[in-house]
């Protein structure tokens, strides 16, 4: 049996998961992620799709964040004919971000060809993929429930672990078995942390791998505590309040929208804050948490108590308000503060935030909070690095508006959580540990953190399109 293992995307950066492993000349797919940062750099990686569609075997998602899931509406639309493994919330989630992610390109489409028809230029910009594509991308798409084994080739098989990382998301555990030859490979996908609400701690697989396939993006550092953030959380919403400003907060539609609704839902109940309103600007956040709605096998035992058992909302409250209309969100900018609002788009690189950054980034009664990771090259990782002008749809904005940056909202575990998580796994086999979807400098320092603390001469930082043998 010959098994190999090389990287597509996700090498030495972070976005564009794209993993593949193969066995006798049959390859299988780890994710199937969108590259997201320098435009024409996306573009070019985005439409290079890497390999040969009929090569593929199987296709396993880890979850459904954009980065993950973003490019398989493009390998059906290439010919791909075969099962994309997922648990049933990452295919309702996968479903919703690959529309979405059709509907802005169709967008873009008609925005950029009118810009080019306006100057007299040729146009010839075609979006990845279609709304049909997508649609075409979820009925090959498979719902394995977590800890129920199921064969996706010859001698393969699949078990999905709980990653705690948004709903739905998981560790793969995969078995390659030929003959009395037997290999074992656990990817994590995007490891989450432990203790957060509404979704449960990472899971220990029962897999004792040979190989780990390990996220690295919040490879140098660490997170606050929950409660030093809560009470952050606290200080800016009061601060805002005083000044009757306005926050935004950039924020992925799933789960971090969700979390930050449950957060500020528990200070108003406690009395911590007083009743500020909340906007969540974001249609597919709105669909999303419908999705949390009907996934309950996903909740923390502390959510599933509240909502099953008690009926109460942790998604809902007086203050709280969803639009949907494009006109509805674009009377927020005349609303007067005290006032927030949660919109995507995390890296604010798309979506309604840009508009809402538009009219108040120049406001110094203005807080833009960042709660996630801001990838290089990102409109968001310019705001957080406060830079003193960006520029947001073609003009350049002074950045005046206070900017907060709160990392314990975030869903990838910290280079210790992840030596927690990995000294909690049977690694008595362990050959190689495999560092992927994280910057450089993040894996050199978890490579060395690891390396000092039980597992020297077993990290490699993988290098894209290198192969590694595998035995």
């Amino acid at each position: 049996m010959y098994t190999e293992f090389y990287s597509l995307g996700a090498a030495e950066e972070v976005t564009g998961s794209k993993h593949v492993f193969e066995i006798d000349g049959k390859s299988y797919l780890i994710d199937c992620g969108a590259f997201q940062g320098a435009r024409a750099e996306a573009e070019k990686k985005n439409r290079d799709f890497g390999i040969p569609v009929d090569r593929v075997e199987s296709v396993i998602l880890t979850h459904g964040h954009l980065d993950h899931c973003g490019l398989l509406p493009l390998l059906t639309k290439n010919g791909y004919q075969g099962n994309i493994y997922a648990t049933p919330a990452s295919r309702d989630i996968a479903s919703l971000i690959m529309m979405d992610s059709a509907n802005i390109q169709a967008r873009d489409a008609k925005y950029l060809k009118g810009q080019a028809q306006k100057k007299g230029e040729k146009f010839n910009w075609t979006p990845l993929f279609t709304e049909q594509d997508a649609i075409k991308a979820v009925s090959q798409t498979i719902g394995v429930s977590y800890n129920r084994p199921m064969f996706i080739g010859d001698g393969i098989s699949l078990e999905f672990y709980d990653a705690g990382h948004i709903l739905g998301s998981a560790i793969a555990s995969i078995k390659i078995k030929k003959g009395s030859d037997e290999l074992n490979i656990l990817a994590t996908g995007d490891l989450g942390r432990k203790g957060k609400p509404i979704i449960r701690n990472p899971a220990i697989p029962e897999t004792v791998p040979d190989y780990i396939i390990l996220e690295s993006t919040y490879g140098d550092r660490r997170h606050d505590s929950a409660e030093e953030a809560i009470e952050k959380l606290a200080n800016i919403a009061k601060r805002t309040v005083e000044k009757r400003g306005k926050i935004l907060i950039p924020s992925f539609a799933i789960e971090r929208t969700q979390e930050l609704i449950y957060y500020f839902h528990t200070l108003v109940d406690e009395g911590i804050i007083p009743e500020v309103p909340i906007y969540v600007d974001s249609p597919m956040a709105t669909n999303a948490t419908t999705i949390f709605q009907v996934h309950p096998e996903c909740y923390s035992e502390e959510i599933k108590d509240a909502f099953i058992k008690h009926h109460k909302n942790p998604f809902g409250f007086n203050s709280l308000h969803f639009t949907t209309s494009v006109e509805e969100s674009k009377a927020l900018n005349e609303h007067k503060g005290p006032l927030i609002i949660i919109s995507a788009d995390g890296m604010c690189e798309a979506g309604r935030i840009q508009h809402h950054l538009i009219h108040n980034i120049q406001d110094p009664n203005t807080t833009i909070m960042t709660v996630g990771y801001m990838a290089e090259n990102t409109l968001g990782r310019r705001i957080r690095n406060r830079e003193s002008e960006v520029k947001i749809h073609g003009d350049w904005f002074r950045l005046r508006a206070h900017v907060e940056e709160i990392n314990a909202f975030s869903a990838h575990a910290d280079y210790f959580e992840m030596l927690e998580w990995l000294k909690a796994v049977d690694t008595s086999k362990l050959k190689t540990i495999f560092l992927v979807h994280g910057e450089k400098k993040s894996q050199a320092f978890l490579k060395k953190y690891l390396e000092e603390n039980g597992f020297q001469n077993k990290v490699e930082i993988v290098k894209y399109g290198k192969t590694y043998g595998l035995s």
